[in-house]
């Protein structure tokens, strides 16, 4: 009999210990959603802005030693209005021209519960094979 007290014991600890530490769990998983979702904008805003520059045909972007900077909100259902419960990032674009036939591109994605964000700069270089 007192097997099973202590069984029953052990197992109630052992629930309200889980117990506590499904919010912390829910907090990280949030955090690991909004990281992803962060870093595949910050990929492919860098590799469209590439794409783009990479081509000898496409204009300079920058206007003398002005570094073209651009700033939008991206939803993460990707409409173009908002949806109920969407999670909104946003993309900090910066192109600025080396002035040596290169150009730097600095992406910065921040969304409301990190301001830091994450961010990553290329030099970028005209290559004939992407001209289009």
């Amino acid at each position: 009999m007192i097997e099973v007290v202590i069984a029953l014991f052990l197992l109630s600890v052992g629930v309200l210990s889980m117990l506590s530490l499904q919010p912390s769990a829910w907090n990280l998983s949030g955090k690991a959603d909004s990281l992803s979702r962060g870093g595949g904008l910050l990929r492919s805003e860098l590799e469209a802005n590439e794409v783009l520059l990479m081509n000898p045909n496409y204009p300079n972007p920058c206007i003398a030693v002005n570094p073209l900077v651009a700033t939008r909100t991206v939803h993460s259902s990707n409409e173009a209005a908002a949806q109920p419960g969407d999670f909104n990032f946003t993309v900090q674009t910066t192109i600025l021209d080396n002035l040596n036939g290169t150009w730097s591109i600095r992406v910065r994605v921040t969304w409301p519960t990190n301001n830091t964000g994450i961010s990553e700069t290329r030099v970028i270089t005209r290559q004939e094979p992407f001209r289009f």
